[in-house]
């Protein structure tokens, strides 16, 4: 599923195995669990992301630890408007090989 403002001219929808949401991140949200069904549904990127907790729709946060120092980039929320926001955990610690994989719970407002 990509979340955009428009369709790129020329798609084809009956070519391709993903669609275009261009009706807002609740909409796209209703259309992943509709089309995953009892399967979890998982966003990614950072402004995706964002929009999603904001709404109230982000059960959790998974994040992936790499022990690597770059020196620059932009933060995965970085332009979150319900800052600061609680989570509880980690729920989950798994690590792996120059990973550790981290999950947790979004606090709701009380």
């Amino acid at each position: 599923m990509v979340v955009t403002h428009r369709v790129p001219e020329g798609w084809e929808p009956k070519n391709d195995s993903f669609v275009f949401v261009t009706d807002g991140i609740e909409s796209a949200i209703a259309r992943a669990k509709a089309i995953a069904g009892d399967k979890e549904v998982g966003v990614n990127g950072g402004t995706i992301a964002a929009q999603v907790v904001e709404a109230g729709l982000l059960d959790e946060v998974h994040v992936e630890l790499v022990p690597v120092l770059l020196g620059a980039g932009v933060p995965l929320f970085a332009d979150l408007k319900i800052a600061p926001l609680q989570l509880d955990g980690p729920f989950s610690v798994v690590e792996g090989d120059g990973v550790t994989h981290l999950a947790y719970r979004v606090r709701r407002a009380a």
